[in-house]
């Protein structure tokens, strides 16, 4: 059964309303923006953050507002034990596998009475997206996946990973995790150097990180740590499918890799110059045109008042050319819908 209590945050998410959903894998914090009339966006973040750390960058953005606000309403969930202010999760409660929080997703969808949605998803929750669209292929209209991981993990970003599982464990939120954690984010512009001072995206990362609970970030990274090889089944995926990667993100291949075994007909890859991993935070306006063909493909647009093309740093030889073709990204689709019957109804 699920049940949901709502919070009122004025100071995040542009004036956004928390539901923490309680499902049968412990409760999820969804901040909520936007008509819930209009379709559906539900975002995920990566390991370590929420939507204020992942995302705001990208719907702070004036065009990517326009375009993404105008037509959708956002729905940020975060990883249990991720949001603003949370608190450790029992140290008794199981930790939560991969499919255990793609179920969460399904629930928390019901709860709000949402049919199919669009999907964007940051690295480790580009993976749990996609492995959500895998298992639920009719709750999900498209994907937008920023640095996306489906393969089980190759031994470097392993040991990375049990680097940091056991700093997380045995001494919290320390300063080498943070340069571990930057390191997966951020393109070395970003984080600086001996001769180049740290970024203020970077300053502002670490202070959130800060907030984190070590030990509720130990459990998601345990999760992804344990993730299978999903490979096979994005051959079974019939969304669109939108991949962006930084060429200076440690999970570069693995985004080629993806996107060599999606349907061409209905994917594109969008490779970010002296980018890292979050596109969203380090070079939003390289998504913004991408997007907008990406959507159009929906019946999806941006209001009148902003006529002109988002402003972006890509130049054209960085779009995949099959993201430009209307026949591709299926221009004559009827708009989306994202409400579904009320014979799912709210627990």
């Amino acid at each position: 059964m699920s049940d949901s209590v709502s919070l009122d945050l004025h100071t995040i998410s542009l004036g956004g309303k928390e539901h923490i959903v309680r499902t049968g894998c412990g409760s999820v914090s969804v901040i909520v923006y936007g008509d819930q009339e209009k379709p559906a966006l539900i975002t995920y973040p990566d390991v370590a953050l929420n939507h204020m750390s992942c995302f705001q960058g990208l719907f702070f953005c004036p065009e990517a507002a326009s375009l993404l606000l105008h037509n959708f309403c956002i729905y940020h969930i975060s990883p249990p034990g991720h949001e603003l202010g949370a608190a450790a999760i029992c140290s008794e409660n199981p930790v939560l596998s991969v499919d255990d929080l793609t179920d969460q997703i399904v629930e928390v969808l019901n709860y709000f009475g949402l049919g199919a949605v669009m999907c964007m998803g940051v690295i480790a929750g580009a993976y749990i997206l996609t492995l959500f669209a895998i298992k639920h292929r009719e709750r999900v209209l498209g994907l937008i996946l920023v640095s996306p991981l489906c393969r089980a993990p190759f031994w470097t970003e392993w040991f990375y990973n049990k680097v940091m599982s056991n700093l997380l464990y045995f001494y919290g939120m320390c300063g080498v995790l943070k340069e571990f954690l930057l390191h997966r984010y951020f393109s070395k512009e970003v984080r600086g150097s001996v001769d180049v001072p740290e970024s203020d995206i970077a300053q502002a990362c670490r202070r959130l990180l800060d907030e984190r609970q070590s030990m509720n970030v130990w459990r998601f990274l345990q999760a992804i740590d344990g993730r299978p090889d999903i490979t096979d089944g994005l051959k079974t995926l019939k969304c669109r499918t939108l991949i962006f990667v930084g060429d200076d993100s440690p999970f570069h291949s693995e985004a080629l890799h993806m996107t060599a075994k999606l349907d061409r007909r209905f994917s594109a890859l969008v490779e970010v110059q002296a980018c890292g991993s979050m596109v969203t935070e380090e070079q939003p306006h390289a998504m913004l045109i991408p997007m907008e063909f990406f959507l159009m493909g929906y019946g999806l647009f941006r209001p009148n008042q902003f006529n002109g093309s988002p402003r972006s740093p890509l130049s054209p030889s960085c779009i995949a050319p099959e993201l430009l073709s209307p026949e591709s990204m299926g221009l004559k689709l009827k708009p989306i819908k994202t409400r579904i019957a009320s014979k799912i109804q709210k627990k």
